[in-house]
């Protein structure tokens, strides 16, 4: 068993397609539910995504560092990036759960997701380097 992948990944957003790719294949290689693929593609997606659109000022490429893990009871990811401070657990707003959707501001909702889907998060700065951590529960 090959339990950990690691990847680096440029800041742009056709990058998340080779990884969906890799977390799929690393899911079956592993012999672990799909649904678990599902859950940290989605996860993945929605950070990424806010680290590319939002995260880099100036223009130039930048390499986000994506590591999933196999280990004990849990499959376990870290993303590391070099974009701006940003701790996506304490820093995002809230979404608006109680308007009606076409009242709704659009956004805000992807970082609830990571956090209703994941069994624990945590957001670390080191440096220049943002890591967020995510963790789901096997079994």
């Amino acid at each position: 068993m090959t339990n950990r992948l690691d990847m680096v990944l440029r800041n742009d957003l056709a990058e998340l397609e080779r990884l969906a790719a890799a977390v799929d294949e690393f899911i079956e290689r592993n012999d672990l539910p799909p649904a678990l693929g599902f859950s940290f593609n989605l996860c993945f997606d929605e950070l990424i995504t806010n680290t590319v659109s939002y995260g880099y000022h100036d223009g130039t490429p930048h390499e986000i560092r994506v590591r999933l893990e196999a280990a004990g009871n849990e499959l376990r990811a870290e993303l590391v990036d070099d974009g701006a401070a940003f701790d996506p657990f304490a820093d995002a707003p809230p979404p608006d759960l109680t308007s009606d959707i076409d009242e709704r501001r659009v956004g805000g909702l992807g970082v609830f997701l990571v956090k209703q889907t994941m069994d624990r998060t945590a957001y670390r700065r080191e440096g220049d380097r943002n890591i967020v951590l995510l963790a789901k529960t096997l079994g």
